[in-house]
Parts: structure tokens; sequence; C-alpha cells
């Protein structure tokens, strides 16, 4: 598998996870990647990501926001 498609196997399992544990819809789940850069933080740190499950990924993720959620409390 090409390196491209990996990323996005990794953002489609993890936009998927995280749309279920939330229990968004797909739109819902677009606009807070548009508010945190979900799919680019995904991008951006594939390479330590591909190494851990898609749970850590998605402890990961909920973190990501969080700490965003926190440094712009005022949105």
């Amino acid at each position: 598998m090409s390196g491209l498609n990996q990323v996005l196997y990794l953002q489609t399992e993890i936009t998927h996870l995280y749309m279920k544990k939330h229990n968004l819809k797909p739109l819902q789940f677009l606009e807070l990647d548009k508010k945190y850069g979900i799919l680019e933080f995904l991008e951006t740190g594939f390479e330590p990501f591909h190494l851990t499950g898609a749970e850590g990924v998605l402890d990961e993720v909920e973190e990501y926001i969080r700490s965003q959620d926190s440094r712009h409390p005022f949105g």
C-alpha cells in the first residue's frame, strides 16, 4: 500500500471510530474537522500513529481537540 493510501486508510478508520464513539453524523464530523483540523493532524502525525493501535490514535485525537479548546476557549 502506498504512503498516501496508508494515510487515507488511517484517516478513514479514525474518522469512523470517532463518529461512532461520539454518535456523530458525517457532516457533524466535518464541522469538527473544519474547526480543529483533525484529518490534517492525522496526516501530520502518521509516522508515529501508524505504529499505534486505533484506540491509541483515537485517544490522541481527543487529547488534541481538548488542547485546542484550552488554547482557544472563546472559539
